[in-house]
């Protein structure tokens, strides 16, 4: 979810190790794109089919607030609002991320059995070959465990990037620690969450800039997963504007 945000705050995080790009961040940043995809996967789940993805972010000296948003092409698909928090210093990262989805309570619901608003942390650190990154959700809709307790549903990513063949790659391997049914629930493959530590997601991804004209780029992405915990594969296309 929210890989525009991602790519920004990793070039955030180059930006202050180099002195002759860091001056650039006594001014305020800012900065607008699109991605359009053939299906919305987010960390192993199948949220919608092709959709529009926006997303607007703002930063100043290693902080930076973004709004990330989908809509699908199809009036069944749910729509998505994001907004993240986060400050980046070297390869250490930290935020806060407010989601919303429509069907549910107004937007400006916000009680624990009547919204639609999920609440979450994350620290990661990116060592350049690796990037590690937990995820925690401590409010709003955070999913429960097998006796129906709070679950605090976590998240835990390992992504490695690399080069191959003219093409920029990125492995990824996600889990979630323990039991909960926020991730990994799925009516259609008969999966209700994970009973414990689960392994939900492994991808590969390859990019590349298809030039248009001789001034005029356009990256686009191929990304391929597997859910090992609900058993869905997906394949997903998709471009940057």
């Amino acid at each position: 979810m929210k890989e525009n945000f991602k790519k920004a705050v990793l070039l955030l995080g180059m930006s202050i190790t180099i002195p002759t790009v860091s001056i650039a961040q006594e001014n305020i940043e800012t900065d607008i794109s699109a991605d359009l995809v053939s299906g919305y996967i987010w960390r192993g789940q199948d949220l919608g089919n092709v959709s529009i993805q926006p997303t607007l972010s703002v930063s100043y000296k290693g902080f930076s607030l973004s709004a990330w948003g989908s809509v699908g092409f199809e009036g069944k698909d749910t729509k998505e609002l994001d907004l993240t928090l986060g400050y980046t210093i070297g390869g250490f990262s930290i935020s806060v991320t407010d989601y919303w989805f429509d069907g549910g309570s107004g937007y400006f619901h916000y009680g624990s059995d009547n919204t639609n608003h999920t609440f979450e942390a994350q620290v990661g650190y990116d060592f350049g070959f690796l990037a590690v990154n937990w995820y925690t959700n401590f409010a709003g809709y955070d999913g429960v465990n097998n006796e129906g307790s709070r679950a605090y549903a976590s998240y835990v990513s390992v992504t490695a990037p690399f080069k191959l063949g003219g093409l920029d790659w990125t492995a990824e391997i996600c889990a979630t620690p323990w039991a909960n049914d926020f991730y990994n629930a799925s009516e259609e493959l008969h999966c209700n969450g994970s009973n414990g530590f689960a392994v939900s997601d492994i991808s590969l991804q390859a990019g590349k800039d298809v030039k248009i004209t001789r001034s005029f780029s356009v990256p686009v992405f191929a990304k391929l997963t597997w859910n090992p915990r609900t058993e869905g594969t997906y394949f997903v296309f998709g471009l940057n504007f």
